[in-house]
């Protein structure tokens, strides 16, 4: 199984989500909120096209990366799911570190909030992305979609409609 960024991201927010998107359930061309961040990826830093480079590497597509300085931009629509969006771009400087990559930085991007935050990785960060590689495994390999979780942030889901439908 080739774990994405979106693997690891959906591990921190619902395992019930990234147990419908590794078994091929996606429902993100048809979400307002993804095409919203779609839109803000393409519009938000138009000079990028020329400066940085797309990446594909070991399953993962990174947008944004200056192969000069080592830094991956991942850009994001708002920060209420911070967490995740902090594992995904650490899981994309691990892959880059194994793929010979020496000491890649991250840096998250708010364009609507205008604000940023840089992200290295620790030691400590690689043996827990061993463990979020290892669970993400084990819930996409679940027999049974795992529970709905009923937090606020579902009804922004690209989900919500599937999980909810009793309603």
């Amino acid at each position: 199984m080739h774990i994405t960024g979106k693997h690891i991201n959906y591990y921190h927010i619902c395992h019930r989500k990234l147990w419908l998107f590794g078994s091929g359930l996606s429902f993100q061309q048809d979400n307002e909120h993804v095409q919203d961040g779609t839109l803000l990826h393409l519009s938000a830093y138009p000079q990028r096209a020329r400066r940085f480079r797309e990446v594909q590497l070991g399953g993962i597509k990174i947008d944004f990366y200056d192969p000069v300085d080592r830094v991956v931009h991942e850009i994001k629509r708002s920060q209420k799911l911070e967490e995740a969006s902090v594992a995904q771009l650490k899981y994309y400087l691990r892959v880059l570190e194994r793929h010979g990559v020496a000491g890649p930085t991250g840096v998250l991007e708010y364009p609507k909030l205008r604000r940023t935050q840089d992200v290295t990785l620790t030691e400590q960060d690689r043996a827990d992305i061993e463990t979020w590689e290892a669970g993400v495994a084990e819930v996409v390999a679940y027999a049974q979609c795992p529970p709905i979780i009923d937090k606020p942030f579902c009804k922004q889901c690209a989900y919500y409609e599937f999980c909810y439908v009793h309603e």
